[in-house]
C-alpha cells in the first residue's frame, strides 16, 4: 500500500499535479504502476526548450516515487519521423545532407566524425548523457524500432478501417490558412526555444489525402526510402495498399498486416501512443493551445483507440540569456549539454522546478549565472537554517536530490562568482587557483580544488567559453609608473592606507572589510562605520578608488570583485604593482 508523503512540499505545483495524476491513474487503472510521457525528436540538437518536456513529468514522477508509487515514465524518441531539414551550424554536416530530406531520422546518417550508426542515434546521445547527470530516471521507446517490428501493426490497421471517423474529426479543424506574416529574426540571445518543437509536433500534414480519399498512414518508399508518398487504394478486407512516390515515382503493392515501412501521421501517432501505454500525465507546448492543435485534436482521436486523453499542462517557452556568446559552431542553439558544463546539475534543475509550467523563464550563459547561483547559494542557507517559504523547500527538494536519492554536489560550495573570478585570473594554473582559494578563509583553507569540484570547473568552463577576451583579466606585469606619478596627495594616501592593512587583513572578508574601509577613514569615519551613518558621497569615493585599483592592477575600470582580485595577485605583486 503506498505511503503518501506528509510534508511542506505540499503547497508546490509539483505535488499539485502529483495529486492529481495518482487520483486519476487509480481511476483509469488501478492496481498497475503510474504512466508519464514525454517526446522527443532528435531531429537536431536537442536543446533547453525541449527539456521542460522531460523535466515537467519527471518532476511530477519523482514526487510520486517518494510517496511510494511504482512509476513509469517514457520517453518516446521520436526517431521515425522524417528528417525534415539540414540544421544550420551542425559540425560535420554540410548542403548534402538535404538528398536525405523525406527519410526516417534513423535512415540518415551521423555528422561526420561522429561514433554514432545514424543521424537521430547521434543527437540522443547528448541528450541521454544529459538526463543521467540530471538525475532523470525514463524507459526509453524507440518509435523507429516500435514500428519497423510491428508493434503498432493492429493500431495501424485500426487506424485504417476507422479514417473516415478520423477524418471526420480532423475535418473540423481544416480551414484555409492566412498568409504567414514574416517576423524579424530574434537575436539568439533573446530568443526563446519552445519546447515542442522537437516532440513531433512541427508542421506535418494530418494524412494523405487524394483521389482515393483520406488515409492516416504515410508509407515510406520501398526504394528511396522517403516518404513523399500518397496511397492510392486500400482494401479493408485484404489489407492491400498501393501508393506511389512523387519523389523517385517508384511504387508498389503490399500487405498492412505484413508491412512494417511507414507510420501513421503524427495527429493520429500521438494519440494512438496515449492509448497504447496508458498515458496519464503529458505536458505539451503553448502551440497545443491553439484550434486543431496536436494536442486538441489528439483529445478526440484517442477515443478511437479506446484510450482518453492525458492529464497535461501547456508549458511555456524557456528563455536564454547571453548564447550571443557561443560558438557559431554550436548553431546558436543551446543544449543541455551545454548549460550541464558551466552550472552544476542542481542548479538546472532548480530553474524547472522553482516555476510552474506555464511560467517562461531563462537559462543564463551570460554575467546572469552568477546572479542564480548567489540566489541559489542564499536558498541554501535559508533551507539550512529553516527560514525559507514551503514552496522554496520544495524547489530546492526537487533540485538537489530525486527519490533514489542525493545528486552528487561539490563537497565546499564557494560562491560561483568567487570561482569564476579565480578561473580568470589564474588562467588555469591549478596550484595558483588553489594558492587563492585557500586564502579565502585561512582558518579552514581548501586541502585540495576537488573539494571546489564541480563547481570550480563549471565556473572555469563558463569563463572559457562565455567570457569574450576583451573581457578576461590580465594582472599586469609592471607598474603604471605614470599613473602613479599623476596622484595628488588624497590618491597616495588611499594607496598607503590599502598597503599599511594588507598583512592584517589577508582574508576574503578582511580585505573585503579594507578595500570598503579605505574610503571612510580618509574622510574622517572608521572604516566600521555602515552606510546609514554615512554621507551619500561616501559612495562615490569609493568607486573612484575602486576604479584606481583596477587601473593599476589590471588596467581597466572594472574586473573581478577586488578581494578576490588582491588574494590572487599576491600581496607581495600588489605592492610592487601599487609603488610600494
Amino acid at each position: 500500500m503506498p505511503i503518501v508523503a506528509q510534508s511542506t512540499e505540499t503547497t508546490d505545483w509539483v505535488s499539485r499535479f502529483a495529486d492529481e495524476v495518482i487520483e486519476e491513474s487509480e481511476r483509469r487503472a488501478p492496481g498497475k504502476p503510474v504512466v508519464v510521457a514525454s517526446g522527443l525528436s532528435p531531429s537536431g540538437p536537442i536543446h533547453l526548450g525541449n527539456l521542460r518536456e522531460v523535466m515537467t513529468p519527471h518532476l511530477v514522477a519523482d514526487e510520486i516515487r517518494r510517496r511510494g508509487y511504482q512509476v513509469r515514465h517514457l520517453i518516446s524518441w521520436d526517431d521515425y519521423d522524417r528528417y525534415r531539414k539540414v540544421p544550420a551550424g551542425v559540425p560535420g554536416v554540410d548542403e548534402t545532407w538535404a538528398e536525405h530530406i523525406g527519410k526516417p531520422l534513423t535512415s540518415v546518417p551521423a555528422p561526420k566524425g561522429s561514433a554514432y550508426p545514424n543521424w537521430a542515434e547521434h543527437f540522443k546521445a547528448a541528450m541521454i548523457q544529459s538526463l543521467a547527470e540530471l538525475g532523470v530516471e525514463f524507459d526509453g521507446i524507440s518509435q523507429t524500432e516500435q514500428y519497423t517490428s510491428g508493434v503498432y501493426r493492429e493500431q495501424i490497421l485500426h487506424a485504417m478501417k476507422h479514417r473516415g471517423d478520423i477524418d471526420a474529426i480532423l475535418a473540423q479543424y481544416r480551414t484555409k490558412k492566412a498568409p504567414a506574416k514574416k517576423q524579424q529574426q530574434k537575436p539568439v540571445d533573446e530568443a526563446e526555444l519552445e519546447a515542442a518543437e522537437g516532440s513531433g509536433a512541427a508542421a506535418e500534414d494530418d494524412g494523405s489525402s487524394g483521389s482515393a480519399g483520406y488515409f492516416p498512414y504515410k508509407p515510406y518508399c520501398g526504394n528511396c526510402e522517403k516518404d513523399l508518398t500518397t496511397v492510392t487504394s486500400y482494401d479493408d478486407d485484404s489489407t492491400e495498399l498501393t501508393y506511389s512516390c512523387t519523389s523517385c515515382g517508384f511504387s508498389e503493392t503490399v500487405r498492412l498486416n505484413e508491412f512494417n515501412r511507414g507510420k501513421l501521421v503524427w495527429k493520429v501517432d500521438w494519440p494512438m501512443r496515449w492509448a497504447y501505454e496508458g498515458v496519464i500525465f503529458e505536458p505539451s507546448g503553448v502551440d497545443h493551445s491553439s484550434p486543431g492543435s496536436s494536442f486538441q485534436v489528439g483529445g478526440q482521436i484517442v477515443g478511437i483507440f479506446g484510450g482518453k486523453q492525458p492529464i497535461g499542462p501547456m508549458y511555456a517557452f524557456v528563455g536564454i540569456s547571453g548564447m550571443a556568446k557561443m560558438s557559431s559552431s554550436k548553431g546558436g542553439v543551446p543544449t543541455p549539454a551545454d548549460a550541464l558544463q558551466i552550472m552544476e546539475p542542481q542548479l538546472l534543475r532548480w530553474l524547472y522546478a522553482r516555476r510552474r509550467p506555464n511560467q517562461s523563464f531563462k537559462v543564463a550563459f551570460d554575467q546572469e549565472i552568477q546572479r542564480l547561483y548567489d540566489e541559489w547559494d542564499r536558498l541554501e542557507a535559508k533551507v539550512a537554517d529553516g527560514t525559507a517559504l514551503p514552496a522554496d523547500v520544495a524547489a530546492h527538494s526537487r533540485a538537489v536530490r530525486t527519490a533514489s536519492g542525493e545528486l552528487p554536489r561539490t563537497p565546499r560550495p564557494l560562491p560561483y562568482r568567487t570561482l569564476a573570478s579565480v578561473a580568470d585570473i589564474t588562467a588555469g594554473h591549478e596550484d595558483q587557483a588553489l594558492r587563492i582559494l585557500s586564502d579565502l578563509d585561512p582558518a579552514n583553507p581548501l586541502a585540495s580544488l576537488d573539494e571546489a569540484r564541480p563547481r570550480y570547473d563549471k565556473a572555469e568552463a563558463w569563463i572559457n567559453t562565455h567570457v569574450p577576451a576583451d573581457q578576461r583579466t590580465i594582472v599586469r606585469g609592471e607598474p603604471d609608473t605614470e599613473l602613479l606619478k599623476s596622484l595628488d596627495e588624497q590618491g597616495r594616501e588611499s594607496l598607503r592606507l590599502l598597503l599599511d592593512g594588507l598583512a592584517g587583513n589577508w582574508s576574503l572578508d578582511g580585505l573585503t572589510h579594507l578595500v570598503y574601509g579605505v574610503p571612510k577613514v580618509q574622510a574622517g569615519f572608521s572604516a566600521d562605520a555602515t552606510p546609514k551613518e554615512l554621507p551619500p558621497e561616501i559612495k562615490t569615493s569609493q568607486r573612484s578608488f575602486f576604479a584606481l585599483l583596477y587601473q593599476l592592477l589590471v588596467s581597466r575600470d572594472t574586473g573581478p570583485r577586488l578581494p578576490t582580485l588582491l588574494l590572487a595577485v599576491g600581496q607581495e605583486r600588489v605592492r610592487h604593482l601599487l609603488g610600494a
